[in-house]
């Protein structure tokens, strides 16, 4: 049986490099807040309640998507990842099921490979399921290390990278499913010793992997789908990729 879905939208960043005063996740895509795109999605998807973790200008935030039905959690200080899903530690403080991750700024990845993510993390009964891809050009994405019987090995931030890594052209989407009682037991552990002094939400997939828990991956083709904006170059092209889907 299918177990309840719950989708957190990680939405807390500033955008120093998009428009200072709007919060980078109300930037438009097809004349809506890229936000909208990612909760519209997880509704379609079937989540039984949505968290948006915000922070930069987030009573902004709060009142483009107030008539969502959205859930609210805080991130005041930009601390990482997996800091921001530990803020929603005391909404989902009773809940056991499956917690998707999701990202305000990342607006163009389909219900159909979200669903598709869900289904091998139900089948395969998994802790953990990873979207990843392969792109031409993979700077600034942590890299898939995988075992010689193609397992995940490990994930490793670029900054943390060595230079063999950096040239692994699979990357982490930073999208995943996780089992909620793994995750929120496992996200105390996490330690900020990397070079950005940060708690990575991929260090709980690495200690899960060293308790010998299972993680899965789904590999998609279409990178576009898990284009981040992070500068009006980039919000330009996601632009026109959405106007010719």
């Amino acid at each position: 049986m299918n177990k309840s879905l719950t989708s957190i939208i990680l939405a807390a960043g500033k955008g120093t490099r998009m428009n200072p005063n709007i919060p980078k996740v109300l930037h438009e895509v097809g004349g809506k807040p890229m936000i909208i795109h990612v909760i519209q999605t997880a509704k379609i998807l079937g989540s039984e309640q949505v968290i948006a973790v915000l922070g930069y200008e987030y009573e902004m935030v709060q009142e483009i998507i107030k008539d969502e039905g959205v859930k609210f959690a805080l991130q005041l200080k930009q601390l990482g990842t997996a800091h921001a899903v530990l803020q929603c530690c005391n909404i989902l403080e009773n809940y056991h099921g499956n917690i998707l991750i999701l990202y305000g700024d990342v607006p163009m990845t389909k219900v159909t490979t979200l669903s598709n993510l869900m289904s091998i993390h139900e089948n395969e009964d998994a802790c953990c399921t990873i979207l990843t891809t392969d792109l031409p050009d993979p700077t600034g994405y942590g890299r898939i290390i995988r075992n010689s019987n193609h397992s995940l090995g490990k994930i490793v931030e670029e900054k943390d990278a060595s230079i063999e890594e950096r040239k692994i052209q699979e990357i982490n989407s930073g999208i995943y499913v996780f089992d909620s009682q793994t995750l929120f037991r496992l996200l105390p552990l996490v330690e900020n010793n990397n070079k950005q002094n940060e708690y990575y939400l991929p260090d709980v997939i690495n200690l899960i992997i060293q308790e010998g828990g299972k993680v899965a991956i789904d590999k998609i083709i279409d990178y576009i789908e898990i284009q981040g904006v992070n500068n009006l170059e980039q919000l330009h092209d996601v632009n026109e990729l959405y106007e010719n889907i």
